[in-house]
């Protein structure tokens, strides 16, 4: 039997009384003065659907309030089977696909995944690894940056260039915990000062790790409890339990979702991008969590967070 036969999916007050089941796990909040189970539901021919009166502060409000669903005008039941599709699908789900298949705009579709990108995002996430766990660190390149560096090199049998090809490229460094959690960060330069924030902050110093033979990691990789790497450029993948096959892994997904998937992406957008593919990661079938999990979960990380169309246009 499909999921998409479930109630929440196809009527509206299913769909209410789905979210309301998940958000108002401990009690339905009232979003304007916190108060808990002290509102009653409206009714009448002209009420919204899903609107209660806080009887402390007066005010209405739904479960949307609060949300990222807030202000939007789709129904609750077409957000939440865009929510499955996205949690359901490995390299991601086009905005074009989600336009054809939910029968919104483009637009609409444009707008609704990135909301559910944001939702994705974790809100106080604590550091990867740990005593006795191993952190694979690792760069990537790809596609190419808005905006040219602007700086011009001199190479032998091509003259002065406006930028080397890495240069103009879009960086991401990732850190994954093997066999747990992935955390990616887009930045403007690979040094060693960026990458050496990116570890202290995101990298319990306990843990051990492994990475490539580029010379960034050297002077970090000296604070942890131990530091291997393997050279590639040598051929050397792998060398005991010394590798980065986990992170390669995930660069291949990475990779193969947006150019396959996605095709383009502003680079002011890249950071959300980033965040569902961490998401999906970190919440994988491997680690136990199937697709009605990990949409439960994007749904939870609704609560708190507001994105609107004007922010979503903006640069981060």
């Amino acid at each position: 039997m499909s999921v998409f036969t479930a109630p929440h999916f196809h009527d509206e007050d299913a769909a209410y009384k789905f979210v309301e089941a998940r958000i108002w796990a401990n009690g339905r909040v009232c979003p304007h003065c916190g108060t808990v189970d002290n509102s009653a539901k409206l009714k009448g021919k002209s009420t919204r659907k899903g609107v209660y009166k806080c009887y402390d502060c007066r005010k209405p409000f739904t479960v949307k309030v609060g949300t990222i669903f807030e202000s939007s005008h789709v129904k609750l039941h077409i957000w939440l089977q865009a929510i499955f599709l996205i949690a359901s699908s490995k390299k991601g789900i086009s905005s074009n696909q989600l336009h054809r298949t939910l029968g919104v705009t483009l637009k609409t579709a444009w707008f609704m995944s990135h909301r559910i990108r944001e939702a994705m995002k974790p809100g106080k996430p604590g550091p990867l690894g740990g005593a006795g766990m191993t952190i694979e660190a690792d760069e990537t390149y790809f596609g190419r940056r808005d905006r040219p560096s602007g700086k011009s090199t001199y190479i032998n049998g091509m003259g002065w260039v406006s930028a080397l090809p890495l240069m103009s490229q879009r960086k991401v460094v990732t850190l994954v915990e093997r066999g747990g959690r992935a955390r990616s960060f887009h930045v403007d330069r690979v040094t060693g000062k960026t990458v050496q924030n990116i570890l202290f902050k995101n990298a319990d110093r306990q843990s051990r790790l492994m990475t490539d033979e580029a010379g960034v990691y050297k002077r970090p990789g000296r604070q942890f409890a131990e530091h291997y790497s393997v050279n590639h450029s040598a051929d050397e993948y792998v060398r005991g339990s010394a590798h980065t096959n986990s992170i390669e892994g995930y660069f291949s997904i990475f990779k193969r979702g947006m150019k396959g998937v996605y095709q383009h992406c502003g680079e002011q957008h890249l950071h959300r991008y980033l965040a569902e593919f961490d998401f999906r990661y970190s919440e994988r079938a491997a680690l136990g969590v199937d697709d009605k999990a990990r949409a439960d979960k994007i749904l939870l990380g609704f609560v708190g967070k507001r994105l609107t169309y004007q922010t979503t246009n903006c640069a981060a």
